[in-house]
């Protein structure tokens, strides 16, 4: 059961992959809610949609891999250039000449290149435990990445973060990984929300999409260097995926501010819902004046 169901619903053919969108309000101003990592679908901003619908027009949109979208298993549909196209298609397609941009996690690399490929669409970016590597990991998560390849023989913890035990365990990945993502006590519909989001999906897909990644310390900085449009960072302080060093890191770097949120993990739009909601609308109010006046 929905607590609001889309005003409008549709999908648009970006670089070879369907891209399914949904339209919710009518307000003055934008908000496009981006997606996140692949493992889930833009069911994720649930707690978001149905209160920030009712002050401006918001747009959700699956990325390729999970949702309403193809299942892709070509890399290049997830690299950082498809991935910022599809957003600029899906605005596009729904006649959005600017938006608030809105993203979670992996989310954050794809506002950054929309904002500093094309200012023009940005009206301003909200980042919610901004995955991107501009400050080291988590010293449990230090060294993954360069494992990711190799065959473990009794993979624990973070070692599960591999494409071989994806292939063959992935639900059991899912639900270390997700576990991680909410450390805060009573998180247990949480957790089995985005369990099941990711159920949706399979490893394979997973696996073309960590392919696609390289972006590294240089990369990013050099997209904050571009960035024209006011920026909140909101960032929680036990957040054990990706740290608030990073949070503030990018909120330096893009001259923005950064809001902590205490004893709060990787997605406090889920744990604290109503903290997220209030600071994204007193945001995107601040910023309705910004906005072009009509030709």
């Amino acid at each position: 059961m929905r607590a609001r169901h889309p005003d409008s619903e549709g999908f648009v053919e970006s670089g070879g992959v369907s891209i399914g969108y949904e339209l919710f309000g009518d307000g003055d101003v934008t908000l496009l809610l981006l997606p996140t990592w692949t493992i889930i679908n833009t069911r994720f901003w649930k707690l978001q949609v149905p209160y920030l619908a009712r002050h401006f027009r918001v747009i959700t949109y699956d990325g390729p891999g999970n949702g309403r979208s193809d299942r892709t298993v070509d890399p290049q549909s997830y690299s950082l250039a498809a991935q910022a196209s599809h957003a600029i298609d899906v605005m596009d397609e729904t006649g959005t000449e600017e938006a608030v941009l809105v993203s979670l996690s992996m989310g954050s690399m794809w506002s950054l290149s929309v904002a500093a490929e094309h200012p023009d669409r940005v009206l301003g970016q909200v980042f919610i435990g901004p995955s991107l590597p501009i400050t080291p990991p988590s010293p449990a998560r230090a060294g993954i990445e360069g494992a990711f390849w190799v065959e473990h023989v009794d993979p624990q913890g973070w070692e599960k973060y591999n494409a071989h035990y994806w292939t063959t365990n992935y639900q059991d990945f899912s639900e270390f990984f997700f576990s991680q993502c909410f450390p805060e006590p009573h998180s247990t519909k949480q957790r089995e929300d985005c369990v099941g989001w990711a159920m949706e999906t399979h490893a394979e897909v997973l696996v073309a999409e960590a392919t696609a990644r390289g972006v590294d310390h240089n990369t990013v900085l050099d997209l904050c260097s571009r960035v024209t449009s006011p920026v909140l960072v909101i960032h929680g302080d036990d957040d054990r995926i990706s740290p608030l060093s990073r949070g503030r890191r990018l909120a330096e770097a893009t001259a923005g501010s950064l809001v902590t949120v205490q004893d709060g993990g990787h997605i406090p739009l889920a744990r604290d819902p109503v903290v997220v909601n209030l600071l994204i609308k007193d945001f995107a109010d601040r910023l309705a004046g910004r906005q072009k006046a009509p030709a």
